[in-house]
């Protein structure tokens, strides 16, 4: 077994940076163990099929526009993933549709996709993440772990004393 949590986005543009925090978040509170890869997926699209190619699990973490109140998470799973890029809801939508066809199309696509998507509040340029997002970070957190508990993955070990948050709080 094994999975990716992957954050993608653009920690320039305020909300939209959200996956990226959330995995920097991950990495700085727990050790994950050698079967899961955390990783910062950035504005990348195609370049990442090799980070995905073959996996059992594939998570992502995005903010994306749903007309849900700010904040709000949303989960999406499977074949419902690639649906969810079709249309114009992130600004990096392209290319991780690119990326989910090229894994279509390999059929290298991973075993199970789950989408964590966040409604953003403001996508203006800026470090920091709304209030509302910030506060939606550890209920993301929560979950993700949660999905991979229920997947069967060993549980990653806390961090004895994580550093605070320091670009987005």
């Amino acid at each position: 077994m094994n999975a990716l949590i992957l954050g993608v986005g653009n920690i320039l543009l305020g909300d939209e940076g959200v996956g990226i925090r959330v995995v920097e978040e991950l990495e700085n509170r727990y050790a994950f163990p050698e079967e899961i890869m955390v990783l910062d997926g950035g504005t990348a699209g195609i370049e990442l099929l090799r980070y995905i190619e073959g996996r059992d699990l594939l998570i992502v973490i995005d903010a994306m526009r749903a007309d849900l109140t700010p904040g709000t998470v949303f989960r999406v799973e499977d074949e419902d993933v690639p649906k969810r890029f079709m249309s114009r809801i992130s600004p990096h939508q392209i290319g991780l549709s690119d990326l989910l066809a090229a894994g279509i199309l390999t059929d290298q696509i991973p075993k199970r996709m789950i989408l964590f998507g966040i409604e953003p509040e403001s996508m203006t340029t800026g470090i920091v993440l709304s209030d509302s997002v910030n506060g939606s970070v550890d209920k993301i957190i929560t979950a993700i772990l949660a999905e991979l508990d229920e997947a069967g993955y060993a549980s990653p070990i806390p961090h004895p004393s994580p550093r605070p948050s320091r670009f987005w709080s």
